[in-house]
């Protein structure tokens, strides 16, 4: 079968690749440019743990652990003078990661350099697209005009993307809904590794709000909200800005300080009308424009990726299921406008807004913790999208029983005891196309796997595993939040939570599975090692039709 065409090699078109390679998928990438990226670094961008978690797996080390990423630990949000909320981040409530794009896009390169399922075309520019049952036939200019022969093709390729205009779709959405001057500096700050949000800074040009956001080395991303119109930022009004809010968190005089980086970030919001024509797919600012907050709109943009991933691998290894596929678009395309939504509500409240504020109750401490819990990833402006509604539900059943996460949401990262008898942490065995079915076992973390796996439950619920629709992994924890003993928790290959049963539940674990795979079971898969020598050898042939 033919390899997926992946079009655009930034974050998010790296990140897919290397999630297919994941499912043993060959991917040919086309990179418009020449392979390399530009050193930005006031373009960061702030990601949530699960997907920071994500970018880990896939690239291959931490990077709260490299030179350019930082996980905060802490915020605090000031209004004037006054300190309004302070949060310290730990396992509960995990950190975000902050790093430069350049460095994330950089290791992303780097993995798939060492990817054989992956091929990356640069100088190949996208130019015309052909569909047919079979698959998809694309052309791209170059040193070399090539076609490109495709079973699946997927626009990553920004927000003016020549695949979304193939496909004739449209972006309505609003155009400059705000504007951030921004500013990357090394200096040193009180309270180095947390993060600031002020609000009517009290001093002269300190404007209505200014984020300040820690990298590693002591570098600090700066954000000023600007004016809805007019005032251009010249280079001296800039240095300004930075002076007065130096001297303004430290006590009034400016510190020394080294400017690395500055720009201009205008958000806009936009949504793509259709984000799947047949056997074409989009995905990040190709089919979506979210960026209220300045620095979280890729981690939606990664959230197309790691959820479209699994799907399309299915649809490789064992057929198109519309179903299945269609969900991409129902799910990640409902979740998006959730938080746009959310985002053109309360903004104008959050900024000021005259009109709206008399509808709408509310102190100003409750509008600066909704700020803030959007710019830590929770609540509405933040929390990550969940999938309840979604059309791989699957129904209710009387085994059902509550835990701390809701059906169709991200799971907790929990320590689990793999089939090898090693301690591992959940999120670390998703991504590899299986489900993951966890039993709730307190007390098992203190035996030794021998002495458990053939008692109790565990036979039946292994049995009832090996009977699934489609491979899975049974692991087990000592304890999941909010989840009583003995329950069963279905997980999807991205990590959202299919279902979790009171017990071992054989029938309704099956029609769970069932559903989560868009309806009828496909076959199951060969084995493994065969699926990969497969998988090579049609990435061995994902090379230009004609030259």
């Amino acid at each position: 079968m033919d390899p997926v065409i992946v079009v655009g090699a930034g974050p998010v078109g790296l990140t897919l690749a290397l999630a297919l390679a994941r499912h043993s998928v060959p991917t040919v990438v086309l990179d418009e440019g020449p392979g390399k990226d530009e050193q930005r670094p006031a373009r960061t961008v702030v990601l949530r743990d699960d997907t920071a978690g994500l970018m880990e797996r896939l690239a291959g080390h931490s990077f709260g652990d490299q030179e350019s990423g930082a996980r905060w630990g802490g915020w605090r949000s000031l209004r004037r003078k006054q300190l309004m909320r302070e949060l310290t981040f730990s396992d509960e409530v995990p950190a975000p990661l902050h790093v430069p794009q350049h460095a994330l896009t950089g290791a992303l390169r780097a993995a798939i350099a060492e990817e054989r399922l992956v091929k990356v075309a640069v100088e190949s520019k996208l130019d015309s697209l052909e569909q047919d049952p079979g698959g998809l036939t694309a052309h791209t200019r170059g040193p070399k005009d090539a076609w490109w022969r495709g079973s699946y093709l997927v626009g990553c390729d920004g927000p003016r993307s020549t695949v979304r205009k193939l496909l004739d779709v449209r972006f309505p959405g609003r155009t400059a809904v705000e504007r951030h001057a921004v500013a990357a500096l090394r200096t040193e700050l009180p309270r180095p590794g947390e993060a600031l949000l002020h609000r009517m800074p009290p001093w002269r040009h300190g404007g209505a709000e200014v984020t300040g956001r820690p990298l590693a080395g002591g570098v600090w991303r700066l954000d000023w909200l600007l004016p809805p119109r007019g005032e251009l930022v010249t280079p001296d009004a800039l240095v300004v800005r930075i002076r007065e809010t130096l001297a303004g968190w430290c006590g009034g005089s400016t510190p020394p300080y080294e400017l690395l980086d500055t720009g201009v970030h205008t958000v806009h919001h936009r949504l793509a009308r259709r984000w799947r024509v047949g056997r074409a797919f989009l995905a990040g600012d190709a089919a979506h424009l979210l960026g209220a907050l300045g620095t979280q709109g890729l981690d939606e943009g990664l959230r197309d990726a790691d959820n479209l991933a699994w799907k399309l691998a299915l649809a490789w290894h064992h057929g198109a299921r519309d179903a299945l596929l269609d969900s991409y678009q129902t799910e990640r395309r409902a979740g998006v406008a959730a938080r746009l939504r959310a985002a053109d509500q309360s903004l104008p409240i959050l900024r000021g807004g005259k009109g709206l504020r008399s509808y709408v109750p509310g102190s100003a401490r409750g509008h600066d913790t909704l700020l803030t819990d959007g710019h830590v990833g929770r609540g509405p402006l933040g929390a990550p999208a969940s999938y309840a509604e979604s059309p791989l539900a699957p129904p209710l059943s009387e085994s059902e029983v509550t835990v701390g996460t809701e059906p169709g949401a991200p799971v907790a990262d929990v320590p689990v005891t793999a089939p090898d008898g090693s301690f591992v942490r959940l999120r670390d065995r998703l991504g590899i196309g299986q489900l993951l079915v966890v039993l709730v076992a307190p007390g098992t973390v203190v035996w030794e796997r021998r002495h458990w796996v053939t008692a109790g439950v565990m036979p039946r619920l292994a049995a009832a595993v090996t009977a699934l629709p489609h491979p899975a992994e049974l692991l087990v924890a000592e304890s999941y939040p909010g989840a009583p003993a003995h329950s069963v928790l279905l997980i999807r290959p991205d990590g959202h939570l299919v279902t979790a049963l009171g017990g071992v539940r054989p029938a309704e674990l099956y029609t769970a599975a069932e559903a989560a795979l868009g309806g009828a079971a496909p076959k199951r898969r060969t084995d493994s090692a065969e699926t990969t020598e497969k998988a090579e050898n049609t990435a061995a042939v994902g090379r230009p039709t004609t030259q």
